[in-house]
C-alpha cells in the first residue's frame, strides 16, 4: 500500500524540514551511502521496486519492476505539482503519447508540466494518472524481475499498489492552516500567508483558493505566496493543507480582499443610444447601440418604469451584450424602459432615450408571469412541493425547515434539523426530497453538513412538525469542506434516492470509486445499497467537481448540473457507472483535448463561469431550466434526443443570483434567490425571494 512511510522529498524542503520528515518516515531497510535522494516505490504484489530499465538516463526509456538496489533509477521524488521525478529530479515519469485509454505505456521523459506527467498518490496505495484516471500497473499481474509497468483501469488489485518499507496507510488529514492574512495588496497582485499545519506524516502541499476556485498549489514548507488578482473584484481567500497520501485538511478561515484599481477613472461612459423594444405576448425584447468609455463599458442596467429589472455584464476583454429580454409581464400593459451604462469603477452614464412597449393580450411565450410568494432572511436551499401544492424549503444557515402556503403567504417553521453545522462557506442544511409514498409514510429526506461530515438523513413530518425522534441517519461519512459539498437530493422514477456530492476540495476523491465524494450517489429509501449499483457501493457516477442540480426527464434519464473551476460549468446526462472527467478535465477541455475522449463522458452543454455558476435544475415537459448564481439568470433548454441544442436566457440580472428551481404542481416553477450571505454560515443575514414562474 501507499503508506504513511512515504519518504517523499519535496523539491525545495529546507534541510531541517528534511531531517524532521526523515526522522518520522525513515525506511527500515538499509540503503547504501551512495544511494540517490528520493524514495523507492515498492510493488505490493512483487516486493520489487519501480525501476528505470537498465539504469538508462535517456528520455523515452521504459519502466519496469526490479529487485530494490538503492540506485538512482529507483529513487523517485514527488513534487509539489504532482510529478514523479527520477535521477535527482532530471526526468519525469510520463504516460507515452499522453494516452488516456488502457493499456497505456509509461516511460521517463523530459519534464514538461503536462497532465500526463502528474500523479496522485492515493491512501489505498494506488498511483493514479491525473490526465487519464488510470492506475500505475504491473502488466499482467507479473511479479518477476523486468516485468513491464504501464497504465490500466484501476481495479484495487495488489499489482496496482505501491509502498515503502515503513508500512501503514495514512488516512489522517493535516490540521487546519492558521492565521491566514494578506499583505502587499495592489491592483494586480497580493501576497497571502498562513501558519503551518501539522500532520502525522508531513504536510506535502498547500492549496490556495479564492471562493472555491483553486488559485495556486505550493509545497508543504511554503507558508506564503504571491499571485495575480483582478482589480476591483471582491475575493475571499483561504487555504487547505494536503499530505502526500492525498488527505486534505479543512479550510482556513476566509480573508476578504478587494484590490484597488490600477488607476483612478472618474469619466462615465456615454449614454446608450437607439433604444428600441418589441413585444411578443407578455415578453419584451430590448436592443440598443453600445455606449463608449475611456477605459471600457462593463455593464448595462435596464430600468422598467424607473425600477431596475435587469443587468447585462461583460468582462475586461468582452463587452456586455446590447440586448435584454424582459419576461413574465402582465398582458395588455404599457411599460416604459431606459438603459444606463457602467464602467469597472461604477461610473454611470446618463440615461438612454425611453422606449415604451405594450404587451400582447395573452402569453404566447415559454415564460409567462412571475409572482413573489415569499421572502426569507436566510438562504432557501432545498425545496419540495407537497401533495397539496404547498412547499417546504430548507434555510441553509438557520438549520430549520419552513412550510410555505404560496396562496396566502403563510409560513410555519416545522422544526430544526439536529446536528447541522455550517462550513463558513457552502455547507449547512441543503437538499430536501420526498418519495411518491410521502402521503402515507411522511418521510422527509434531508442532506446536511455536520461537524464532521456531510450526511443524508430522514425525519417524519407529522402534523406540520418535524418529529426529530424519528430521525434515521441513512448515509454518513461524506467528506465536508468549506466549499464543494454538493447537496442536492432527488427521487428517481425507479424509487431510488439520488444525491449529488462535491469533491470536498480534493479532486482525487472524484476519481476514487470507493469514495463518496465527487459523485452522484444512489441509495434505497432505507439507506441500503441497491443491488444493481455499478460498483457494489453507493456510487452511481463519478468524476464530478461540485454538482448541485439533479432532475429526471420523461424518459427516466438523470440530468445533472455541475460547477466548473474557472473555465466552464456543465450540464451532464448521467449514465450508470459514467466517469465525467474531473479533475483531469473541466467542461469540454483539459490541457490536451476533450472530456469526451475515451474513458470520459462529455457534458451536453457548457457555460462560461461568468455566465453560469449554476446550482439547481428542473425539468417540465422535457424542457430543462437551469438556475444560475454568478450568471444571475435562468436558462431554458429544450431537450432534443440526448442533446441541448439551444439555450434561452431569462431574468438576466432581474432577481440576482438564482439558487434553486423546482417544478410546481400547476406546471410552473418555484425559483429562489441567493444574493446575500451566500458564502458564510451566518444565519438570518440575507434578503431572499421565493418566486413562482408561470410557464406557457
Amino acid at each position: 500500500m501507499l503508506v504513511s512511510g512515504y519518504r517523499l522529498r519535496l523539491r525545495r524542503l529546507v534541510p531541517a524540514a528534511v531531517m524532521a520528515v526523515l526522522a518520522v518516515l525513515s525506511v527500515t531497510s538499509a540503503v547504501p551511502a551512495s544511494a540517490a535522494a528520493g524514495t523507492t516505490l515498492v510493488g505490493v504484489a512483487s516486493a520489487r521496486c519501480l525501476d528505470v530499465v537498465g539504469n538508462v538516463r535517456e528520455p523515452k526509456t521504459a519502466v519496469n519492476i526490479y529487485d530494490c538496489n538503492g540506485q538512482g533509477n529507483q529513487a523517485w521524488t514527488f513534487t509539489s505539482t504532482g510529478e514523479l521525478r527520477v535521477y535527482d529530479d532530471a526526468l519525469c515519469l510520463d504516460v507515452v503519447g499522453q494516452d488516456t485509454t488502457a493499456p497505456a505505456g509509461v516511460q521517463i521523459y523530459t519534464c514538461t508540466g503536462g497532465a500526463n506527467q502528474r500523479w496522485t498518490l492515493k491512501s489505498d496505495g494506488s498511483i493514479v494518472g491525473v490526465q487519464s484516471g488510470l492506475c500505475l500497473d504491473v502488466t499482467g499481474q507479473n511479479t518477476a524481475n523486468s516485468s513491464p509497468v504501464g497504465m490500466w483501469t484501476c481495479n484495487g488489485q495488489d499489482n496496482q499498489k505501491w509502498r515503502t518499507s515503513a508500512g501503514n496507510v495514512d488516512t489522517q488529514p493535516p490540521t487546519v492552516p492558521g492565521s491566514p492574512r494578506v499583505s502587499d495588496l495592489v491592483c494586480d497582485s497580493v501576497t497571502f500567508a498562513w501558519n503551518a499545519s501539522t500532520d502525522n506524516v508531513g504536510v506535502a502541499f498547500y492549496d490556495v483558493y479564492h471562493d472555491g476556485q483553486l488559485v495556486k498549489t505550493v509545497s508543504g514548507t511554503t507558508l506564503s505566496t504571491s499571485f495575480p488578482v483582478v482589480a476591483g473584484a471582491a475575493w475571499g481567500l483561504f487555504v487547505n493543507a494536503r499530505d502526500a497520501a492525498g488527505n486534505v485538511s479543512q479550510a482556513s478561515t476566509t480573508v476578504p480582499i478587494t484590490p484597488p484599481h490600477c488607476q483612478a477613472d472618474t469619466q462615465p461612459p456615454t449614454a446608450p443610444t437607439r433604444l428600441v423594444g418589441s413585444a411578443s405576448g407578455t415578453t419584451v425584447t430590448l436592443s440598443w447601440t453600445a455606449a463608449t468609455d475611456n477605459v471600457g463599458v462593463r455593464a448595462y442596467d435596464i430600468y422598467r418604469n424607473d425600477t431596475k429589472v435587469g443587468t447585462v455584464t461583460g468582462t475586461p476583454s468582452v463587452p456586455p451584450a446590447t440586448s435584454f429580454i424582459d419576461s413574465g409581464l402582465a398582458a395588455n400593459t404599457a411599460y416604459r424602459y431606459f438603459v444606463v451604462a457602467r464602467d469597472a469603477q461604477v461610473n454611470v452614464s446618463a440615461r438612454s432615450g425611453t422606449a415604451t412597449v405594450t404587451t400582447g393580450a395573452s402569453c404566447a411565450n415559454p415564460v409567462c408571469a412571475v409572482t413573489q410568494v415569499g421572502t426569507d432572511t436566510d438562504l432557501p436551499w432545498g425545496l419540495v412541493t407537497l401533495p397539496d401544492g404547498s412547499i417546504l424549503y430548507s434555510r441553509r444557515d438557520a438549520d430549520d425547515i419552513v412550510h410555505l402556503n404560496p396562496t396566502t403567504g403563510t409560513k410555519t417553521v416545522v422544526g430544526t434539523v439536529p446536528n447541522v453545522s455550517g462550513t463558513d462557506g457552502e455547507g449547512g442544511l441543503m437538499g430536501l426530497a420526498i418519495a411518491s409514498t410521502f402521503a402515507s409514510d411522511h418521510w422527509l429526506y434531508i442532506m446536511h453538513t455536520s461537524a464532521n461530515d456531510n450526511r443524508i438523513v430522514r425525519i417524519k413530518l407529522e402534523n406540520d412538525r418535524l418529529d426529530t425522534a424519528t430521525q434515521q441517519i441513512l448515509l454518513s461519512g461524506i467528506l465536508r469542506n468549506k466549499y464543494h459539498d454538493g447537496g442536492r437530493l432527488r427521487f428517481g422514477p425507479d424509487g431510488k434516492l439520488y444525491a449529488s456530492t462535491g469533491d470536498a476540495q480534493n479532486g482525487d476523491n472524484a476519481q476514487n470509486k470507493t469514495s463518496l465524494n465527487g459523485k452522484v450517489l444512489r441509495l434505497n429509501p432505507d439507506g441500503s445499497v441497491p443491488s444493481d449499483n455499478p460498483f457494489g457501493n453507493y456510487v452511481w457516477s463519478y468524476g464530478h467537481r461540485n454538482p448541485q442540480g439533479l432532475a429526471f426527464d420523461s424518459h427516466g434519464r438523470l440530468w445533472q448540473q455541475e460547477f466548473g473551476d474557472g473555465r466552464m460549468d456543465e450540464t451532464n446526462l448521467i449514465t450508470k457507472g459514467g466517469n465525467y472527467g474531473w479533475p483531469a478535465c473541466e467542461g469540454t477541455a483539459n490541457g490536451t483535448g476533450s472530456c469526451g475522449t475515451t474513458g470520459f463522458l462529455a457534458p451536453k452543454r457548457t457555460y462560461p463561469t461568468a455566465d453560469g455558476s449554476c446550482s439547481g435544475i428542473a425539468i417540465v415537459r422535457d424542457v430543462l431550466y437551469v438556475a444560475c448564481q454568478r450568471g444571475t439568470r435562468l436558462y431554458r433548454q429544450v431537450i432534443s434526443g440526448d442533446s441541448l441544442p439551444t439555450a434561452e436566457v431569462y431574468f438576466n440580472g432581474t432577481y440576482g443570483r438564482l439558487r434553486t428551481v423546482e417544478p410546481a404542481l400547476d406546471g410552473g416553477l418555484w425559483l429562489t434567490t441567493s444574493n446575500v450571505g451566500d458564502k458564510d454560515s451566518t444565519p438570518n443575514n440575507s434578503n431572499e425571494k421565493i418566486l413562482h414562474v408561470a410557464l406557457g
